[in-house]
């Protein structure tokens, strides 16, 4: 046989993975092939494959005689929307994709190559677990592949797609990494399974509820976005990279829309409720602003108090992280809070401004989120804000009260532009509460008099008049300007157009302690 004919025998090989039995079961569970994963994902004829021939080199359990090209695992780089990505994608017809030494290596070595040339990194995650055959080489494998994680991260965008099971100390990478995307019914991810759940603990849990799709994108937030086919996470995966830049050096792509950077909402002059109990969705303000119309939202089924995802304006992108009133009021928790200071700390890693809308009532209160934690969390995104060098701008639509009015990206946090709507309240508290401390006397000898309902809206509307508006914090300095509604698109815009060239640093140190 020819050196030639050699070489075509052992891509021939290499390419059909598992075997063409294993390839149609994997279709037949709804998934594609790795490789079909890789062709769906790059552009067309940009794939350079690396380490194709690779095998393992245990002799344990009979695994002598059971070599596979590649060793469950295809790496190497291509091009996504013609942008250099480095992509690894486990195979699932190979030993069911589980990670063993050499597995590990083909991984590491990419992550090495992402890094040192500044270029998003992609894991498609289909795999049992570790190799038990390969005993403790496998456990070394995930931590020197966790490692990398950790070195990488802030430097390189990591995206994990999982696609198909993810198990035990496997979950440890995508967790690290910088978005989690999951397929609904065929992705799972846990610590311990639900076999070892029933014999530990005697709870009968099915996998799907343990650690399937919407679970971690629900309940748990481990997950960020959540499809219904292979296809649909991929393509979500490109369109999310398209508002990223390479690494932490550079800036995303501008992509201009057409949408007029002037351009009006004379809709917004009536969407704010007069009534400041009145919910509304927010989601409506940042699709008025948004080049196009267009909100590429992130982690929408957790924490809906808070929204947080991506616009482009005037062609840039910019991160928005904005009080939900339509869920708990717009309430700050100890999921939202943790949601959105972990976005606000992303976009700060690869410079992308921020834009803020405040519309907070407070902290959630109660005993749950006392307990729970809401202080240290709570303080999370203060942290987060307050270390964020990139430009920010906020926007306060209707109330700011309390220490809430701090954390979301206050003058005093360094804000760099605040602005303000003219009928919009900022004040220690609202009016509800504040008579309740203030005047406490007089309402309970109105209570007396059978004149209470009377007095507390007497004095709620005069507490209302003096502190509920803007025109204290305009005063003050506090907010740079107070805005029309409909002229929100073009005084944002001017705003990151004026901090485009933002210079601002941290003190020198290693590293900051935030209140993980």
């Amino acid at each position: 046989m020819s050196a030639s004919d050699e070489l075509k025998e052992r891509n021939e090989l290499a390419l059909k993975g598992g075997g063409q039995q294993r390839i149609n079961k994997q279709h037949e569970s709804g998934k594609l092939t790795a490789r079909e994963r890789i062709e769906a994902l790059l552009d067309p004829g940009s794939f350079t494959e690396f380490d194709r021939f690779v095998t393992h080199r245990s002799d344990n359990f009979g695994l002598k005689d059971k070599k596979f090209f590649g060793d469950g695992v295809v790496t190497g780089s291509g091009r996504v929307n013609g942008r250099t990505v480095f992509v690894f994608a486990q195979d699932f017809t190979v030993f069911g994709g589980s990670l063993a030494a050499q597995h590990a290596k083909k991984i590491v070595k990419v992550m090495d190559m992402a890094q040192s040339t500044g270029c998003p990194l992609i894991g498609l995650n289909d795999s049992g677990g570790a190799r038990i055959q390969e005993g403790v080489e496998s456990l070394g494998g995930y931590a020197d592949i966790f490692l990398r994680n950790v070195l990488c991260s802030g430097v390189i965008p990591q995206l994990s797609l999982i696609m198909g099971p993810c198990a035990g100390g496997a979950v440890y990478s995508p967790a690290i990494t910088d978005f989690v995307l999951m397929v609904d019914k065929t992705s799972h991810m846990f610590i311990t399974g639900p076999e070892v759940i029933k014999t530990v603990t005697k709870e009968d849990v099915s996998k799907e509820d343990l650690g399937g799709a919407m679970t971690h994108n629900s309940i748990s937030g481990v997950a960020h976005f959540v499809d219904d086919s292979d296809l649909a996470c991929i393509e979500r995966s490109k369109l999310l990279l398209s508002y990223l830049p390479q690494n932490n050096l550079e800036e995303a792509p501008r992509v201009l829309t057409g949408d007029i950077v002037g351009r009006t909402s004379p809709e917004l002059e009536s969407f704010i409720p007069e009534n400041p109990n009145k919910p509304y969705d927010m989601r409506y303000l940042i699709e008025q602003i948004a080049d196009g119309g267009v909100f590429f939202e992130v982690q929408p089924f957790f924490a809906q108090n808070i929204l947080v995802g991506f616009v482009r304006m005037d062609g840039y992108s910019v991160g928005v992280v904005a009080n939900q009133p339509n869920a708990l009021a717009g309430c700050l928790d100890i999921n939202a809070s943790v949601k959105a200071a972990r976005f606000v700390r992303f976009c700060d890693c690869f410079n992308i401004p921020i834009l803020t809308l405040v519309d907070v009532p407070g902290f959630l209160p109660g005993l749950n989120q006392e307990h729970g934690g809401i202080i240290r969390h709570g303080a999370k995104l203060l942290y987060a804000y307050a270390e964020a060098t990139v430009p920010k701008v906020t926007l306060i639509t209707r109330k700011a009260y309390g220490g809430a009015y701090d954390v979301m990206s206050s003058k005093h946090l360094r804000g760099d532009l605040n602005f303000v709507y003219p009928t919009a309240e900022v004040a220690v508290m609202g009016p509800e509460g504040a008579v309740n401390v203030i005047f406490k006397r007089e309402l309970d000898e109105a209570a007396a008099r059978g004149e209470l309902e009377a007095k507390r809206a007497q004095l709620v509307k005069e507490y209302r008049q003096k502190f509920s508006n803007p025109w204290e914090v305009a005063e003050l300095g506090f907010v740079d300007a107070v805005i029309e509604p409909r002229l929100s698109r073009p005084m944002i815009i001017e705003a990151f157009s004026m901090l485009k060239n933002k210079v601002a640093s941290n003190p020198k140190k290693k590293h900051g302690n935030i209140p993980l």
